[in-house]
Order: structure tokens, then C-alpha cells, then sequence
């Protein structure tokens, strides 16, 4: 059989990446427009992880999001910049969740279940849960960006408002600021623990999920201050008994 140049081998691959792209159509006739097949790409890419996870090659990924491996590198130059991609297109941040905690006009119990009611319709899906479950397990750091907001953004502000609604004063050292976050913790990964539950596991979950969140912030709020009192008792620096108080 006769080689062919480099050429041709570059020919053979850019027909092929025509014959993709002109598969990509919405009716007949009508070729995608590049974003709308970018966006494609994308959505196939998402499926793709939140089933497979992140390993494997990009020409393995190609095949299993249905184009050529020249065609995903004409939108995507590298694995990373298409992972880089369905990250940000999954992992969307609503900057209203940062004002309704702020807002003190709203009672703190309205305003978390407010808070948490909309977040857990955001993350309480297939693709959300499942690759962020396989980010944590194989793409070391990618998760991190996400944590650290919800922390700076979410975990603290709340907390900060517990505080001041309750008449508490801040956590006193670093332990105490720990513990503090700890407490919050336990609320988002018992609405987390929802999706894993239905999308790791396959168990059944609360059919309303609107009423299973407001009592996990019902018991969050009747909790949470007693244990932040308690905290800073412990925390407060023991009164040292006078010479006197000590000869009595």
C-alpha cells in the first residue's frame, strides 16, 4: 500500500474535520454557526465527564463526544482548555446569593433558606455533582478555586451574621475560627449529600426538596448559636484567683 506525504495526511484530516462539522447541523442543509458548535462540544464534553470523569486521552474524549480530534483542537487547543471550559459552564456563581446574605431587611432564617433553597437547585444536578466528585478524586487543584470562594463568599458572611443576629462575639483564635466554619460545613454537606445520594449512589431522596432544606436550616439556627456560646466559654481566658481568693 502506497504512504501517503504529509500532505495528503493533512488533507485526509482536514476533510474530515468538514465532514464533522458539516454532521453538526440543526435542520437539514444548515451547517452550525462556530459558537453554536463550540457550545455543542461543550455540552457533549460535560455529559462526557460527569459519566467517564476526567481521565483519558483527548482522541478517546473526541470519539466519545462524537468529532474529529482536529476538530475539538480547532476550539480547544489543549484538554485543559476544554476542561477549563465545562468547569466554568457547570460551576456557575450567582453574586445574588452574596447580597441576600448581606441584607438584614430579611429575617436570617427567611434569608438562609432563601440562600440555600437557590443554591441547592444549582448543585443538586447530575452534571454539577458528578464532576465535582470526579475533580476531587483525579484533577488535583481543580476543585480548590470553587471551596475558596464558597468559603470567602458563603461560609464566612453567614457565619458573620449568625453572629450579629445572636449577639455573639467573633471567634477569638484561629482554632475557634475553625470550628466556626466546621458548623457551617455540616449544613452544606448535608444538602450536598442530596445529589450524592441520588447521582453516586442511586437512592432515593426527598421528593420536596424546597421543605427538606428549610428544616435543615431550622435545625442549623436552633444549634448553631448554642455551640458558638459554648465555644467562646471555652475560649475565654480563665480569671486567675487573687493571693487573697487563694488563702480562703
Amino acid at each position: 500500500m502506497p504512504r501517503q506525504n504529509p500532505t495528503e495526511l493533512s488533507s485526509t484530516s482536514s476533510s474530515r474535520v468538514k465532514q464533522v462539522e458539516q454532521s453538526l447541523t440543526v435542520g437539514p442543509g444548515r451547517r452550525l454557526p462556530p459558537e453554536e458548535r463550540e457550545q455543542q462540544i461543550v455540552d457533549k464534553a460535560v455529559e462526557h465527564f460527569a459519566t467517564h470523569g476526567f481521565s483519558g486521552s483527548t482522541r478517546e474524549l473526541a470519539k466519545q463526544i462524537g468529532v474529529t480530534q482536529p476538530l475539538l483542537y480547532r476550539y480547544f487547543p489543549s484538554k485543559e482548555a476544554l476542561i477549563d471550559r465545562v468547569y466554568s459552564e457547570v460551576y456557575q456563581w450567582d453574586s445574588a446569593w452574596e447580597k441576600l446574605i448581606a441584607d438584614r431587611s430579611i429575617p436570617l432564617q427567611e434569608r438562609l433558606c432563601s440562600l440555600y433553597t437557590a443554591y441547592s437547585h444549582v448543585i443538586l444536578r447530575r452534571e454539577w455533582i458528578r464532576t465535582f466528585i470526579f475533580a476531587g478524586l483525579t484533577r488535583e487543584g481543580l476543585n480548590t478555586r470553587y471551596l475558596d470562594k464558597l468559603r470567602e463568599r458563603i461560609f464566612r458572611p453567614v457565619m458573620a451574621e449568625i453572629r450579629e443576629a445572636y449577639k455573639l462575639p467573633a471567634p477569638a483564635s484561629a482554632a475557634a475560627q475553625d470550628a466556626e466554619l466546621e458548623l457551617i460545613w455540616s449544613l452544606h454537606a448535608s444538602i450536598f449529600y442530596i445529589g450524592m445520594r441520588k447521582w453516586v449512589y442511586g437512592l432515593p431522596v426527598p421528593k420536596d426538596l424546597d421543605a427538606h432544606v428549610e428544616r435543615q436550616i431550622d435545625a442549623f439556627l436552633n444549634g448553631t448559636p448554642a455551640a458558638l456560646k459554648k465555644l467562646n466559654e471555652k475560649a475565654a481566658p480563665r480569671k486567675t484567683a487573687s493571693p487573697r481568693q487563694r488563702r480562703a
